[in-house]
């Protein structure tokens, strides 16, 4: 199974651990001798910010170290990794948490998967489709974002990489009416999954966050419960931009999972905690890379300890 944040031939990346090694050298002495110095525990704190783990999980984990080390558990490197690490899994795994897909109790299961431009969304929907179709699933990916032709054309090259079915328009035709005829045609051709892909919205503007409203409406008119899943894709290497996305695609929809791209260009992995605690809702999956198989489930766990590897 491949590293998270690194594939094969890549340069590589310098993890969160080494990070810390680097500060444990001169700010750190004290801490890692059992004591606990306001210097070290300040200099912890801005290197998790740096990271992107945002304010309140860098408040904890900081806590948690000062708890520890006063307490005498933290004298040598790997305890004050191993403290990083619980800190971090723990963090990933409060509130909802579940990465799995929820998937309807009769088919069609209908995904709404949402994003900026640029965040990989198409390239995640191929690779979704990929993933389930090698689980036996009978897929149908919708295109629902009109805006541009090229994106039509390139959802479509991935549907059939895939073996997925697909359901597209013309140009500018209405998105909520192709999202409507994608669930028709998945009805009508014994689909299990419905995977309906949305224009690449800007997350400041106010009128494609009303038709994604739209859309996710008339999902739920021409199927009780649909979308079952609305999945959030992030761009990775953006930092605390993703959570101000995050944030205000939540507040137009309800976003059920999360989808962290391009894992394997940044070492800044602190902003998928983040969002995740900002959120209250699951990250279901990461992306390492551009290959139909660079998708993974997410395991908060592998996550945490993967982030503070050497």
């Amino acid at each position: 199974m491949a590293r998270l944040f690194k594939r094969e031939g890549d340069t590589p990346k310098r993890s969160l651990w080494q990070k810390v090694k680097d500060l444990a050298r001169t700010d750190f002495g004290v801490l890692l001798r059992g004591g606990v110095d306001p210097g070290s525990l300040e200099a912890l704190e801005t290197m998790l910010l740096e990271s992107d783990f945002g304010v309140p999980t860098t408040l904890r984990l900081v806590e948690e170290v000062e708890r520890l080390a006063k307490r005498g558990e933290i004298k040598t490197e790997d305890e004050f990794r191993e403290a990083l690490r619980v800190g971090i899994r723990d963090a990933l795994t409060a509130g909802e948490s579940n990465p799995a897909l929820r998937y309807s109790a009769t088919a069609p299961t209908v995904l709404l998967v949402i994003g900026v431009n640029g965040a990989g969304k198409t390239t995640f929907i191929g690779k979704l489709a990929t993933r389930l179709r090698n689980e036996g699933k009978r897929v149908l990916v919708g295109a629902a974002d009109t805006f541009r032709a090229g994106a039509i054309d390139q959802l479509r090259v991935w549907a059939e990489r895939a073996g997925a079915e697909f359901v597209g328009a013309q140009a500018g035709a209405d998105p909520a009416a192709v999202a409507f005829d994608a669930i028709d045609a998945a009805a009508k051709r014994g689909c299990d999954v419905v995977i309906v892909d949305t224009a690449g919205r800007l997350h400041t503007s106010s009128d494609l966050m009303t038709e994604l409203k739209k859309i996710h409406r008339v999902l739920g008119k021409r199927l009780d419960d649909a979308p079952h899943e609305v999945l959030l894709v992030l761009d990775g290497t953006i930092g605390q931009n993703a959570l101000a996305q995050a944030r205000t695609f939540s507040a137009a929809v309800p976003v059920t999972g999360l989808v962290v791209t391009k894992l394997d260009g940044t070492a800044k992995g602190g902003v998928v905690v983040a969002v995740h605690e900002a959120l209250n809702v699951p990250i279901k999956f990461v992306g390492m890379g551009e290959k139909a198989q660079d998708l993974e489930a997410f395991d908060a766990d592998r996550f945490a300890t993967e982030l503070v590897s050497s």
